[in-house]
């Protein structure tokens, strides 16, 4: 009984370390996101993306924020599994930490004016690691999107109904940055942040209700 007892509770230690690196990586990614846009020089908060701070001499502070965001979500996914027993919704939590990995390691080309003396407007000619970088962000969200909507099965209440809500106004928002970047809208930056601010608060909250 005794063995038990331990075993339980060193379990449950690991499953609360594991909820407790997702919250946090999702944080430092936000934190990133935020000061590096601002303090960035010739970079465009409200136009930029947030995947071309990975660009220029301190592009590797952004790269190693989206590689960090992408290990902590695999302990995330683990130690949600663990609470709620949702294998499938583990998995696309996953799947959304590898496509941040893959948005760190394929790095896009210089576009819309960043760096400072890059061309405007996205080149017609993309390297073969800007095309997986594009790839990747789809994935990632769509991966989310659909996370939100299977975990959503195993809590009730309101959880259920503002994780639903997420993945409504989340899609919702992939679309209408989708569409901003395609037409270089002067605000896709900003509304690449707001779809950004849906997704991880919903990390960092489902983390801490879980705890």
């Amino acid at each position: 009984m005794v063995v038990q007892v331990g075993s339980e509770a060193v379990g449950r230690d690991v499953t609360e370390t594991l909820l407790i690196v997702g919250v946090a990586v999702a944080m430092v990614f936000v934190a990133v996101l935020l000061i590096e846009g601002a303090l960035r020089p010739g970079y465009d908060p409200k136009y930029h993306t947030g995947s071309e701070l990975s660009l220029g001499d301190r592009g590797w502070i952004q790269i190693a924020s989206f590689l960090q965001m992408g290990v902590g979500i695999f302990a995330f996914a683990i130690g949600v599994n663990r609470t709620l027993d949702t294998p499938v919704g583990a998995v696309l939590l996953a799947i959304f930490g590898l496509g941040s990995i893959a948005s760190g390691v394929f790095v896009p080309d210089p576009r819309r004016g960043y760096p400072p003396g890059a061309p405007t407007g996205t080149p017609a000619a993309l390297s073969w690691h800007a095309k997986v970088h594009d790839v990747a962000g789809p994935v990632m969200f769509l991966a989310i999107f659909a996370a939100c909507l299977t975990v959503a099965r195993s809590l009730q209440g309101p959880w259920r109904l503002y994780t639903v809500l997420t993945a409504i106004v989340g899609l919702a928002l992939t679309v209408w940055t989708a569409f901003a970047y395609h037409k270089d809208a002067g605000n896709t930056g900003l509304v690449q942040r707001a779809l950004i601010l849906v997704y991880w608060s919903w990390i960092v909250l489902l983390g801490l209700h879980l705890l």
